[in-house]
């Protein structure tokens, strides 16, 4: 941060206003021009334009003195601290700099997928802010706020559509994340996070199918028989598309009389034990090296095919892979396991991330009552 000193003459034009600009560097606004961050301190004082006599030269001579120690003094105030910055050599750091080593320890602990999205999140935020040297200095409350704001309404992917309010979600929190970890480390002593709310996720509609529609896709012929028995032992396992994908053979075993697969989780990393019932297993073939589901890609061949293999069976719902996913979820609380098991079950490493299935069996409860048949009254 800088401090310069401003002077503004009034409208009679004998007189000049004094106050303290305070600089914050620059970024550069939607359309292309360089825009300063800044704030200004009005001082109680005033220089003659044109002075006449010694007194009123006197009176300059002496005002631009005490000026010059209000911005020595200022400067000072910032350094120690009283502007919410501990020194000025953390004040100076590389929000940025510091922002891509919080991103590095999410590539070695956590998953692919996760990395990419914070890569994707800063790439996004120096479109909003491209000034390279952005110091902590600046991460006031106003940016914050204008970064939500940026996310929130003017984001747009590589195809020029604003991002869905879920990505401006998730976004806003990796600034959010990294903002947080800086004032614990005591780069900055007064978080700006408390003045600025969230970005709040829109709760997307999770497509499930009964056990009948299940059952229906069971009897009914698909063209791809991996895509078959891929997209069932989801509906059986739970398990995520890039998780069956991988899943190797090296990784199933039996335990205790019963089949178990043990994998690291491709979204979180995260190692997870998983019992499978016989009619899961018999999904994977004649056990062998290498991809179990040898054969099995993403493609829009399979895609379509997985659709038209549902309209086949009489389904009509939008269906996806993850829709199996969301099947197994729902048919655990709709036979009794309680929400605690069926998290650690579906690999969430909270509590919270599975209470949006317990909603839809409150709402499935919900249709259920309303089937019951007119009695006449």
């Amino acid at each position: 941060m800088k401090i310069t000193i401003e002077k503004r003459t009034n409208k009679e034009g004998d007189k000049q206003s004094i106050r303290l600009v305070y600089w914050y560097g620059s970024y550069v606004d939607d359309s292309g021009k360089t825009k300063h961050n800044r704030k200004r301190e009005q001082l109680d004082q005033f220089l003659y334009t044109d002075p006449k006599g010694k007194a009123e030269k006197q009176h300059n001579k002496d005002t631009d003195l005490l000026v010059e120690n209000i911005k020595a003094k200022r400067l000072v105030e910032a350094a120690s601290g009283q502007h919410g910055f501990t020194d000025t050599t953390k004040l100076s750091a590389s929000f940025y700099r510091f922002f891509e080593k919080v991103m590095e320890t999410k590539k070695t602990n956590q998953s692919s997928s996760n990395y990419a999205t914070w890569q994707a999140c800063l790439v996004q935020l120096k479109t909003h802010c491209p000034d390279d040297s952005l110091a902590f200095e600046q991460i006031t409350a106003d940016w914050v706020e204008g970064v939500r704001v940026f996310f929130d309404t003017k984001a747009k992917t590589k195809s020029g559509n604003l991002i869905s309010k879920n990505t401006a979600s998730t976004y806003f929190n990796k600034v959010r994340a990294v903002i947080n970890d800086a004032f614990a480390k005591g780069i900055i002593v007064k978080n700006p996070l408390t003045q600025v709310k969230g970005i709040a996720p829109e709760q997307n509609k999770r497509v499930y199918l009964t056990i009948d529609e299940v059952r229906a896709l069971v009897k009914t012929d698909c063209r791809y028989s991996v895509l078959k028995n891929a997209f069932l032992f989801s509906c059986l396992t739970g398990l995520r598309w890039s998780d069956i994908n991988k899943l190797d053979w090296s990784e199933v075993s039996q335990f205790d009389g019963v089949q178990r697969i043990t994998f690291n989780q491709k979204k979180t990393g995260n190692l997870q034990y998983l019992d499978i019932t016989q009619q899961a297993y018999t999904l994977l073939g004649a056990a062998g090296c290498g991809r179990v589901f040898s054969g099995l890609k993403y493609s829009a061949y399979m895609n379509t095919e997985l659709l038209r293999w549902c309209m086949a069976a009489g389904i009509t719902k939008h269906v996806t892979f993850h829709t199996g996913r969301h099947t197994f979820a729902v048919s655990l609380l709709c036979n009794g396991v309680d929400i605690y098991t069926t998290s650690k079950l579906l690999g969430h490493s909270e509590v919270k991330t599975t209470q949006i299935y317990a909603d839809i069996i409150d709402s499935v409860r919900k249709d259920a009552m309303h089937k019951i048949p007119s009695i006449g009254l």
